[in-house]
Order: structure tokens, then sequence, then C-alpha cells
């Protein structure tokens, strides 16, 4: 049986969609400090292109790690943040729980590059969240309780990830 992390296609692509435009945000940290490392933008790239049904899951599932993996030499925590984010986008495809990995590692990066702008950045995401991806987000089980997948005892459940997975999580379960 499939995760219920996972989602159905057309919810990954949904939520691949907001997930880029999350990790998107926070894309010039990482610039900033490897400017000739395409992999983040890249993976973008392939994501939106997923999102927009001209890349197929398998291809997708195939090259994930390829994003995430710009953050190894990396040692400014913001840049390796912004590469996480990346990254998280680029697994959206393979389950949909990444997007909410997505826009926890893009709000970190955010606030490691500028202090304070943890809550702008949730603002941010929460205000450029279409009803159908919000929608999408309901579906995934609430963080901690399901060990299926990335919101059970992963890294995406811990520390200041794992908070602001549960902001995000209460704010779509409120009517919009």
């Amino acid at each position: 049986m499939a995760s219920a992390q996972t989602l159905d296609l057309g919810d990954r692509r949904l939520l691949a969609a907001w997930a880029a435009d999350c990790a998107e945000r926070v894309l010039p940290l990482f610039g900033a400090v490897a400017p000739d490392d395409t992999r983040p933008r890249d993976g973008i790239a392939r994501t939106r292109a997923f999102s927009r049904g001209e890349v197929d899951a398998a291809d997708m599932i195939r090259r994930r790690f390829e994003t995430g993996r710009a953050a190894a030499p990396v040692r400014d925590p913001a840049a390796r943040a912004a590469a996480f984010a990346a990254g998280q986008a680029s697994g959206v495809a393979h389950m949909g729980v990444h997007a909410l990995g997505a826009a926890a590692y893009a709000v970190r990066a955010a606030a490691l590059g500028s202090p304070g702008t943890d809550d702008d950045e949730v603002a941010w995401q929460l205000a450029h969240l279409e009803p159908p991806a919000r929608d999408a987000l309901r579906r995934l089980p609430l963080l901690g309780t399901d060990t299926s997948g990335p919101l059970g005892s992963g890294l995406l459940a811990t520390g200041t990830l794992a908070v602001t997975i549960r902001v995000i999580q209460s704010s779509v379960a409120l009517p919009h």
C-alpha cells in the first residue's frame, strides 16, 4: 500500500508548482555562494515542467537527488538550506509531502539569510497557495501521525523544519 504522504499524481503536480515557487524565492542565497552550480535552478525548472505535465514522474523520481546534492560542498547555512529546498521541490514527484519540505527549507534559508523573516516567508507561501494545492496539502497526514514517510520520524519531523510544517498544516486546515 502506498504511503498517505505520497498523494496521487494530480495532487503531486499541483504541489510541485507551489514547492518550486517556495524554493525559487531563496535560490539567490545559493547563487551568491555557488554561482556556477546550476543544479538547484535546473531542478526547479524540471519541477515546474513536471507540474505542467511535460516531464513524467518516473523521470523526476530518477533524478530527484541531483538537485539536493548541490548542498554538499556548500558551507554557508542559508545557501545549504536553499539547495535543500530545491531538492525537496524536486522530490514532490515521488511524494507530495516533499512540498512541505521545500516550504520548510525555504523558510529556514530565508531566516538564516535574514534573521527574523521566517514568519514573513510562511505568510508569503500561504498567500501563494492556490485553493486546489491547499486542498492537496489537507490530504497529507499531520506531522508525526504517519511513520511511512518524511512526516514520521525524518528530518522534516524535528526542529525548525517541524515547527514550520506544523504552522503550514494548521493554516491550511482553516477555511481560506
